[in-house]
């Protein structure tokens, strides 16, 4: 049966994995119906081991704003079909989240770790978004990032744990952590599904 809802969800550099499905399953068993677009544009995706390569081939053959692009174009379609449009990245997809708050129709955009939401500090968000951040990251400070993010719709939580907290195939996974996570997740968007409010 259709749903009112529909989260696209959005995956990380390295394509649509078994992270990524695990996640496409948890929120069908919520009664969302889900999307989740092969931004890489192929039917295979990189391991963790070949980071050098996936980071490159999604700088080189993708890159943010062509990621947003079909987004974009995939929320105009949801928008025709649900009262409800949701996004969930992770990472790359955490950014390209991001970009698309401020289109019009997207009722909530969650965003884990999406490190490259530095870059994108300028994006003025147009629906509520939920972003959670790790204790540090390599490259940059992230409490700097969090105040630079300070904006009435935008909530922001930084846990004790590292970039990759959530997904259960990273060494860096850490379940507490990932299962509070996901509790915030289903109040955001249980919250906004029920909220009648036109966006």
């Amino acid at each position: 049966m259709k749903q009112d809802a529909v989260v696209i969800v959005l995956h990380e550099i390295w394509g649509v994995n078994l992270h990524i499905k695990g996640v496409c399953r948890t929120l069908l068993a919520c009664q969302l119906d889900v999307y989740c677009p092969d931004l890489l544009g192929n039917s295979t995706h990189f391991t963790y081991g070949q980071e050098n390569e996936a980071y490159t081939f999604f700088k080189e053959q993708v890159g943010f704003e062509k990621a947003a692009g079909q987004v974009k174009a995939l929320i105009a379609e949801c928008r025709q079909q649900y009262k409800k449009v949701f996004l969930v990245g992770f990472s790359a997809g955490a950014a390209v989240a991001w970009i698309c708050s401020g289109e019009k129709g997207v009722t909530g955009v969650i965003g884990f770790y999406g490190s490259r939401i530095r870059d994108y500090l300028f994006v003025t968000p147009a629906c509520p978004v939920l972003l959670f951040f790790p204790e540090s990251e390599p490259a940059f400070k992230v409490s700097e990032v969090i105040k630079a993010l300070d904006h009435p719709l935008v909530q922001t939580v930084q846990y004790k744990a590292a970039h990759g907290f959530s997904d259960p195939f990273s060494s860096n996974y850490n379940q507490e952590t990932a299962e509070r996570a996901f509790s915030e997740v289903f109040a955001f968007i249980r919250k906004r599904r029920e909220t009648d409010d036109a966006l």
